[in-house]
């Protein structure tokens, strides 16, 4: 079927920019350091409304970037990142929201970074692009609204790094976000976590080819990206998924080779991935990004989670995944229980799955049933607007549905 065939996909996208700032008027950083001009690649789905009110907001993970969904071209094989997500229909029904997606900044998918051109030289940034944040990404995708002229979010929506930035437009931007889907994310990274994407960039730097990070221009460090790849894809599974895909089976033969070659399946599988992986990312953007998600603490920006959920206005859900140890369960409860300490609006799921960490992206008929219910739930909230009149009092302004009929919210 042609993509211009299927009534439940977007369809054919194009991918769009905005600039922002400039060397004279910067975007300041969190890192004290500043960074001007910021160009930001971003896609968006479905149609705005008169209001501007239906926009939701998805928020990529670690190596993902702006297309979520549908096809830049009818010879594309394969759509956006969330696509069995994002269309007519769908979860996020672009018949009713106008979905945006960004690529974060020190990403390599067209927003600013690591390989762009520093104006001050004319030749990439490599290591002199600032160390950047989830605060710094969060920062620019409100420029990037501002820019739409979208004042509030209907919602935000992301899982694992996507996840910390959805927590942080929760907590940075309140009045700007009516609700919230954070998905196999918490507060913070463990131990552990830091410690995975610390081989990772130490892989990447060892690589004799990274040259310092300047490597642009000549060969790249492909070795040491793939690596840091293979070993970031074990935290994204569970055991039990490999397990079930792989086992012990061997790839090429039907016995050992006794020889330092690759030969179980789940090696050859890991190479892949590697192999897939250097053909669309930029190693000092994993760097950064990594370094990005390392430095993310909810607890250090805004003090004890009781206390920085308290300034939440939005209507929660979090999800977690049974086999996720990456973010386990108990990441997501710390959040939750913040949440209800303060009498918000909370709603948690632990989903039993296979797919670990990945299982937000994978889980495709339990995500869109639980992305479906939260955002009508939310939908019939947010049909009342509350807003407050010119002599300070509260009024409650009806605002019907798409389809003409007239539902009281929750609580009325």
């Amino acid at each position: 079927m042609s993509v211009l065939q299927d009534a439940r996909s977007v369809g054919l996208v194009r991918k769009q920019f905005r600039t922002f700032g400039s060397a004279e008027e910067p975007l300041m950083l969190e890192c004290g350091r500043t960074l001007g001009p910021v160009e930001v690649a971003f896609e968006t789905y479905g149609e705005l409304n008169a209001d501007r009110s239906n926009a939701i907001l998805i928020l990529h993970a670690l190596t993902g970037d702006s297309h979520a969904a549908g096809y830049f071209s009818e010879e594309d094989k394969k759509p956006g990142w969330w696509d069995v997500l994002i269309g007519p229909g769908k979860a996020f029904d672009t018949e009713k929201y106008f979905v945006i997606c960004s690529n974060v900044i020190g990403g390599c998918q067209g927003s600013t970074g690591p390989r762009s051109i520093n104006p001050a030289t004319g030749e990439p940034y490599a290591l002199d692009f600032p160390m950047v944040t989830i605060g710094d990404m969060v920062e620019v995708q409100r420029r990037l609204l501002d820019d739409l002229g979208i004042e509030r979010l209907h919602a935000v929506a992301g899982g694992s790094l996507g996840g910390f930035q959805a927590l942080e437009w929760a907590l940075r931007y309140p009045d700007r976000v009516g609700a919230v889907l954070c998905l196999a994310a918490g507060p913070r990274l463990s131990s552990q976590g830091i410690a995975f994407n610390a081989v990772g960039r130490h892989a990447i730097v060892s690589d004799p080819k990274w040259n310092k990070g300047r490597y642009y221009g000549s060969d790249t460090p492909d070795k040491g990206l793939a690596t840091a790849r293979m070993l970031a894809h074990i935290t994204y599974l569970s055991e039990a998924s490999l397990e079930r895909k792989f086992g012990r089976k061997l790839q090429w033969a039907d016995r050992l080779s006794y020889d330092f070659v690759t030969e179980f399946a789940v090696e050859s599988y890991l190479e892949h991935q590697g192999k897939k992986f250097i053909e669309r990312f930029d190693a000092n953007s994993y760097l950064y990004l990594t370094k990005a998600m390392d430095y993310y603490d909810v607890s250090q920006q805004y003090g004890p989670l009781e206390e920085a959920f308290s300034r939440v206005s939005a209507s929660f859900m979090a999800v977690s995944y049974t086999s996720d140890w990456l973010f386990p369960t108990s990441q997501s409860r710390e959040v939750v229980s913040a949440l209800k300490r303060n009498g918000k609006d909370v709603t948690f799921i632990e989903l039993d799955s296979i797919h670990g960490h990945d299982a937000f992206l994978l889980e495709a008929d339990q995500m869109t049933r639980l992305v479906r219910s939260f955002l009508t739930k939310t939908d019939t909230v947010n049909h009342v607007k509350r807003v407050a009149d010119r002599n300070g009092r509260r009024e409650i302004v009806f605002r019907p549905p798409a389809n003409g009929k007239r539902r009281l919210p929750f609580g009325l």
